[in-house]
């Protein structure tokens, strides 16, 4: 299994927690996709590309470059509606004041027999140290916190920041207390959902990803989820069996999101990179 599978992300744990079939078949098998995962498939593909390209506007405006020379960027009109809430958004503005932001960072640390891997959108460290993981989400509709809380994503980005870490904070590891967690949504800009951190949460969520990483690297078997509901976004369904038509995008957005780390070169990020 290791030599198959070296590291894991937020991704990857959501698909295994989800369905270990799919799993298996995306990160072991590494299978083409033969079916699309949502409906309308043009649409949604295009939907996707903006908001890659939003990550990467916000990324050249948080490393200095001017809003005015972005804005001709903003060419769609998804990419200029999500682009002009980001800079009319009060809760953002401060951004760039702040004594640190690292915008597109990717951490490591050990998990098991494993590496833990998670490439942030950007780490922002504030007063008395403080840090704030901000994700950019551009959905259609906005999650509940009660889904979003719970996602591995809310769990392993805010427990791998105390983990590796150590490098924006004077060389210490952040405590718990230290850490917020903020998705902002493009299309819900005076709605972001925040969730800051404890010691007790961190404790449990390490050893979640401990417990999750020890059974995948022992399983035997890749059983199919019994919720057949999250079939409908699986790009591997026919494999399964479980139907044909796929779900709507608006709909299944948390189900769907891409995978952005595949393979690491850990000899060029180590412990941290930026």
């Amino acid at each position: 299994m290791s030599e198959i599978l070296n590291t894991l992300s937020q991704s990857s744990l959501q698909d295994y927690y989800d369905c270990p079939r799919r799993f298996e078949l995306r990160y072991l098998q590494r299978l083409a996709y033969p079916a699309i995962e949502t409906e309308p498939a043009l649409e949604n593909e295009k939907h996707q590309k903006e908001g890659e390209y939003f990550h990467r506007l916000v990324q050249q405006h948080l490393i200095g470059i001017p809003a005015e020379q972005i804005n001709k960027l903003a060419n769609t009109e998804n990419l200029q509606r999500w682009w002009e809430n980001y800079l009319q958004a009060s809760d953002l503005r401060g951004l760039r004041d702040l004594s640190g932001l690292y915008p597109e960072v990717t951490l490591s640390a050990p998990l098991g027999k494993f590496r833990l891997v998670a490439k942030y959108d950007l780490i922002a460290i504030g007063k008395k140290d403080q840090v704030t993981i901000y994700d950019w989400k551009t959905y259609r509709k906005r999650p509940k916190n009660d889904l979003l809380h719970i996602r591995w994503q809310t769990r392993v980005y805010r427990s791998l920041l105390v983990q590796a870490g150590a490098h924006f904070n004077h060389g210490k590891p952040f405590a718990p207390e230290q850490i917020e967690m903020v998705y902002w949504f493009a299309d819900f800009p005076a709605d972001p959902a925040r969730f800051i951190y404890k010691a007790d949460q961190y404790k449990r969520d390490w050893d979640a990803l401990t417990k999750i990483a020890d059974e995948i690297i022992t399983a035997s078997t890749f059983p199919k989820t019994d919720e057949v509901s999250k079939c409908s976004y699986c790009p591997y369904r026919s494999y399964c069996n479980r139907g044909i038509r796929a779900g709507d995008a608006a709909d299944a957005e948390l189900e769907t999101e891409a995978e952005e780390l595949f393979d690491i070169n850990f000899e060029q990020i180590g412990e941290i990179a930026f």
